[in-house]
């Protein structure tokens, strides 16, 4: 129905036109008073045919006269009948067809029958099979009056007064404003007047209230057909009425599940769902709702099953929704998102502690142990007009997360039962919404504690870079991705910057983050070049597919991923980079000039594209020069193309002036306003230059006396930096180092040492082989240097360069020198 206004005694809901209804009026001598237009295209006669002459010209009699009459006195004690009978058609055939026959009464007790029929070939092939709509035309109580063309009622049955309560001594020669309310006689007789003009059927609903509670709606729904007489002009107008109420609160009850379905858990906000229940109910079912979660479920923890349970006072709620007709009206000591204190003694604990619903058709606010305990805000129920009141727990498992109320007080008719079997419905309903969200909340704060865990606590760049970073997991919807970023400090006084995005969201997105970050800083330490690096980077990821392949796991899905690893040298203040299918990074001068270094693209990670090599780009960058490094999240949108974003991050970040954490933070504003629907992740590197004064290297013939003269000229260049404590250990070293490489070596070498955190020392050969330490024997006089080095120094290695390699060892800076 349309309209909701319940003000009104009466009110239409709808019009619409039936032509299967075929009336006959007869009198208490079987004669035919009236025909319908339907009745004519039902068994082929006109009313010139019919009215006037015996009802048997269209039924056949009974087989003689004593049992029509037999048939006549049973019809007349019952007030009527009903069954299956044969009917003539004019062209001869007979049909079956379900009649009733009912009893009218008039002035002076005259008495007339009226007869309806209906094709069982219609009954059986519409909506409802023909069996159940036979029965409820035989059984429904159906109101019957008869007016004459000045809508004067003339006929009438017994059930008609149980619908309006007016006695049928009332009705004769009377219209139907002079005996039932004006807004609803006036309805009624529109529609008997455009039934008498048209000859056609017509159907009104609408609501009303029995005699006497008007705290009781009623949905009715009349019929009305035109009776002709014998030369076709209208005699009268019929109405039938038949009490609907169970009808339409079924069909609104079911358009409001309906509804629900779409309406309630759109997200995984709990209190976004609480709302959305709120709104929902109002004022479909009530005229104020009002939902409190228990506190601890909107930050994603689900209370414990005896949460209410306990003695002493309920727990704390928080507000979730909140919806009224008229907020003003209902003055609320909580709004939206404050915590709720309930008083240990109000319905609203007794149904959390019990987690059972609670209905009260005919709320008292003037007596009972709440309100004589809480009488400020029983006075506050009273002003706000609320009679009827329903209290639903809304339950997950065996735990009850909040409470759901619903109150009406501009609606006079009170909740009665399957009020609240509609509102736990609904209730429900949104209870799976909330426990979907908890799961959710759960896993997501599991993802994102992994998450957080295994990305950086804090990024240090040493003496190569200052850096700063961001990252901002993914909405609720989505949930946390994959990924991440690192700065890995690396032998030389030089750094590796990474940034990735592992494919996916969620806890396995965030595992297989770390399990990618531990490679690259395990790759790291080997010293790779960058394209060499996100090679083998991409063979691990293909592992991991083929072992999640050969797994019986049905959810295991392949791993996908996309990296940018750079290093760069604060000595020589050269940057390699390599990427591997992720977006390329800007390069912000000190003048804020904004540039997109030309790298060649590479294929994500795990793809199987191994045959196609990743390359590296070896960029000079002045002293100064920002590295900004980000994942996709940062730069691209639905409603944008990726330049947009890029051009909106440079432009963030060409702005002289500010720290790399303001510029993090202004980078991080660029972002809409709405919820994320992927990781941001933001790396920013500022370069430095290490002073040509903390740098000293000088070549190394390919000859053995060149021993003694690098053990000399390192020891005058620790005192000059004032490292005389280094002196002895780092002779050694050098000494180990520069032999290895002319006895291993092909050509001659390089020696450098280089001050910044560490003392840093370096030996360049021309052969590719890595020194690997071994086991002498007892009685060996050789293969004992690089354990003397790995005694001597803090960590060692060696790396590729060139067409050779280089051998490095750390020593620890005393405590009096100045560290750079």
């Amino acid at each position: 129905m349309t309209n909701t206004d319940h003000t009104a005694l009466a009110e239409p809901a709808s019009f619409r036109e039936i032509p299967d209804a075929a009336i006959a009026m007869i009198d208490a001598k079987g004669t035919v008073m009236g025909w319908t237009l339907a009745a004519e295209q039902l068994v082929g006669y006109s009313a010139q045919e019919v009215v006037g002459r015996s009802a048997a010209h269209v039924l056949p009699p009974p087989e003689d006269a004593g049992r029509a009459s037999v048939f006549a006195e049973q019809c007349r004690a019952e007030g009527g009948w009903s069954g299956t009978v044969a009917v003539r058609h004019r062209d001869g055939r007979t049909l079956t067809m379900t009649l009733r026959v009912s009893l009218l009464w008039g002035q002076d007790a005259d008495t007339r029958w009226l007869v309806s029929v209906t094709d069982i070939g219609t009954l059986s092939s519409g909506a409802v099979n023909g069996p159940v709509r036979e029965s409820l035309l035989a059984h429904a109580p159906i109101g019957i009056a008869v007016c004459d063309p000045q809508l004067r009622c003339v006929w009438v049955n017994d059930a008609t007064e149980r619908y309006d309560g007016v006695p049928r001594h009332q009705r004769f020669g009377r219209r139907l404003k002079d005996s039932l309310p004006a807004v609803e006689a006036e309805a009624l007789e529109v529609v008997m007047q455009q039934v008498l003009e048209s000859g056609s059927t017509m159907v009104h609903e609408f609501r009303a209230w029995p005699p006497g509670d008007r705290r009781r709606e009623r949905a009715f729904s009349s019929s009305f057909f035109c009776l002709q007489g014998a030369d076709g002009t209208p005699v009268g107008v019929c109405c039938m009425t038949v009490d609907v109420t169970g009808n339409r609160r079924a069909r609104e009850r079911l358009a409001i599940l309906s509804e629900a379905s779409t309406r309630i858990g759109s997200t995984l906000d709990v209190m976004r769902t609480g709302q959305e229940l709120a709104d929902l109910t109002v004022p479909l079912l009530a005229d104020h709702a009002i939902v409190d979660l228990v506190e601890s479920v909107p930050f994603g923890v689900e209370p414990s099953a005896q949460t209410g349970t306990a003695g002493g006072r309920p727990p704390l709620m928080r507000r979730a929704g909140l919806a009224s007709l008229d907020l003003g009206v209902l003055e609320l000591p909580w709004v939206r998102e404050e915590v709720v204190h309930a008083h240990p003694d109000s319905p609203f604990s007794a149904a959390l502690r019990t987690g059972r619903s609670y209905l009260e058709p005919v709320l008292n606010t003037h007596a009972g142990p709440w309100v004589e305990n809480d009488p400020v805000r029983a006075q506050e129920v009273r002003d706000s007009g609320i009679h009827s009141l329903m209290v639903v727990p809304i339950r997950a498992r065996s735990s009850v997360l909040g409470l759901a109320l619903f109150g009406r007080s501009e609606e006079p008719t009170p909740f009665q039962e399957d009020d609240l079997l509609l509102a736990e419905e609904l209730v429900t309903r949104a209870a799976l919404s909330l426990e979907n969200a908890l799961q959710y909340a759960r896993e997501r704060a599991a993802a994102l504690t992994l998450q957080r865990d295994l990305l950086p606590h804090r990024v240090r760049g040493g003496v190569a870079v200052e850096v700063a970073s961001r990252y901002v997991p993914a909405d609720m919807d989505r949930g946390v991705g994959g990924d991440w970023f690192d700065v890995i400090e690396l032998s030389g006084a030089r750094v590796a910057l990474v940034v990735g995005d592992v494919v996916g969201h969620g806890i396995n997105a965030a595992a297989t983050m770390g399990r990618l970050r531990t490679a690259v800083r395990t790759l790291a330490d080997l010293d790779l070049p960058p394209a060499k690096l996100l090679a083998h980077l991409d063979d691990t990821v293909r592992r991991l597919n083929d072992e999640d392949a050969d797994d019986s796991d049905e959810d295991a899905t392949a791993v996908g991923a996309t990296c940018l690893y750079a290093v760069y040298d604060p000595v020589t203040r050269r940057c390699t980079l390599a990427r591997a299918g992720h977006p390329p990074p800007l390069i912000i001068d000190a003048q804020g000039q904004v540039t997109i270094p030309d790298l060649p693209t590479g294929a994500p990670l795990g793809l199987g594209l191994g045959l196609v090599p990743f390359e590296s780009v070896e960029l000079e960058l002045p002293e100064g020069s920002l590295l900004a490094f980000y994942s996709d999240g940062l730069v691209e949108s639905r409603d944008a193309d990726i330049d947009v974003g890029l051009h909106r991050l440079g432009a963030a970040l060409a702005q002289p002036g500010p720290s790399l954490e303001d510029l993090c933070s202004r980078a991080m504003e660029t972002l809409p306003t709405q919820a994320q629907p992927d990781d941001v992740t933001l790396l920013l590197a500022r370069t430095r230059a290490l002073q040509p004064a903390r740098v000293a290297s000088w070549d190394l013939p390919d000859e053995p006396a060149t021993v003694p003269t690098v053990r000399h000229l390192v020891a005058r260049q620790l005192s000059e930096w004032g490292l005389e404590p280094l002196v002895t250990p780092v002779e050694l070293i050098v000494s180990e180092l520069v032999t290895n490489a002319i006895r291993h070596g092909d050509g001659p070498g390089r020696l450098r040492l280089i001050q910044h955190r560490v003392l840093t020392c370096e030996v360049s050969d021309t052969h590719t082989g890595r020194p690997r330490p071994r086991h002498p024997h007892t009685l060996d006089e050789h293969g004992r240097g690089l354990f003397l080095i790995a005694q001597l120094s803090r960590r060692w290695g060696s790396r590729c360069a060139g067409d050779g390699k280089i051998v490095w060892a750390e020593q620890d800076l005393p405590p009096t020198a100045v560290a750079v």
